[in-house]
């Protein structure tokens, strides 16, 4: 059983992570804005109500855990960087508290010195630079923010998501070199997130994944 404290539980992939957590016996900790939006009831599950700007609820959160995972997306609007301030509230929490592996979501507008060159990635980030360019920065800025932290750290670069049922089946790898696809179910995501616990092919790494 591992302790495993999750923010931005109460999405789409969070739930995810949440439930399939707890399926596999382990003691989870989530921190959230709005315990309501949760709506999961477990024994093993224990929640803390919080916002990233709270460094002390966060250090709470985090104390004790084996593992940080972070689900966390910017919104629009977020010229503030109240992202990349949360997590750095966490990253600081962490290393108060002794834990080490993190793992975050993050999309391919973080580059890795391992892509290549891809046509279509190009188009993509480049749309969302021009017309969602806070989103774009906030994206950049907390991956360069786990980077730098001497944490055990892996970011998990995401494509399209879908809501289909988790088929085990995960693609992993860099852009550029025919290794991902475009989509990945979030039910997926969170099974992929809750191997790289023990996993540590991808320890500070950033890996793309799709179905």
């Amino acid at each position: 059983m591992k302790r495993i404290t999750v923010f931005g539980a109460t999405g789409g992939t969070g739930k995810q992570l949440v439930e399939q957590a707890l399926a596999s016996r382990n003691e989870v900790v989530a921190y959230v804005r709005n315990p309501s939006k949760l709506g999961i009831v477990d024994e093993h599950l224990s929640i803390v109500q919080g916002e990233l700007s709270d460094p002390a609820l966060i250090e709470r959160a985090v104390s004790g855990a084996d593992v940080v995972i972070s689900v966390l997306g910017p919104r629009g609007g977020s010229k503030n960087k109240s992202l990349t301030q949360g997590m750095q509230n966490i990253i600081e929490a962490m290393k108060k508290q002794g834990v080490r592996r993190l793992i975050i979501t993050s999309t391919l507008s973080a580059k890795d010195p391992n892509d290549k060159p891809e046509f279509r990635v190009r188009v993509l980030v480049g749309l969302v630079k021009r017309t969602m360019n806070d989103v774009y920065e906030e994206i950049v800025s907390v991956a360069e923010a786990v980077r730098a932290s001497d944490l055990d750290w892996t970011i998990v670069r995401l494509t399209m998501l879908n809501n289909k049922p988790k088929s085990g089946k995960v693609r992993a790898g860099y852009i550029g070199r025919g290794e991902v696809g475009t989509g990945i179910s979030r039910a997926d995501i969170a099974d992929f997130m809750l191997n790289q616990i023990e996993d540590v092919k991808y320890m500070r790494q950033a890996p793309a994944i799709s179905n």
